[in-house]
């Protein structure tokens, strides 16, 4: 079992996305990145905290690889608009990648200078993994509990269709 950690705008939206993906165990919403511990949503949505929404995936390499899980990211969110994703404006939705060891860095690393090479203005973060505090109980899985919710029902709808018209072979059966 691996983990990523991964910061790409509303952890709502990140989460719905990879929890479609095979070979991914569990995604959990959360903070990190910045100076208070144990922060609150209210906390990280002021933009005071240094935090950014992120989500940890845990999941199974021989199913799926760190760098499907990268080419999902990338493809999902806007890696170019710094502290900000849509309408949400902030250090707290800040393109993130923080990495557990030096391969998945390397990985990283070699992906957005890819991109980079392609022409893509990437201002994703890359940094060594800091603590991770889990989101509050009601942000899990929030888009299943919540499909209606105005919020989601206009950002995550368009990614995951995405996901499945350029990823299909990549999704959960």
């Amino acid at each position: 079992m691996q983990q990523a950690l991964f910061g790409g705008g509303c952890f709502w939206c990140v989460e719905a996305v990879f929890l479609q993906l095979r070979g991914v165990i569990q995604v959990t919403s959360g903070y990190a990145g910045g100076h208070l511990v144990e922060p609150s949503y209210e906390a990280v949505c002021s933009g005071n905290t240094g935090h950014a929404e992120v989500v940890k995936i845990d999941f199974d390499e021989e199913q799926v690889r760190y760098t499907d899980l990268l080419t999902v990211f990338f493809a999902t969110h806007d890696p170019t608009t710094l502290n900000r994703q849509g309408n949400d404006i902030g250090t707290q939705y800040r393109s993130v990648i923080y990495y557990y060891n030096n391969e998945q860095k390397q990985q990283a690393k070699q992906f957005i200078d890819e991109l980079k090479a392609e022409g893509v203005q990437v201002v994703t973060e890359l940094t060594a993994a800091p603590v991770f505090y889990a989101a509050e109980d009601y942000h899990q899985n929030y888009y299943a509990k919540n499909p209606s919710q105005g919020y989601c029902n206009f950002a995550i709808p368009p990614k995951l269709n995405k996901l499945r018209s350029k990823f299909q072979g990549l999704l959960k059966a």
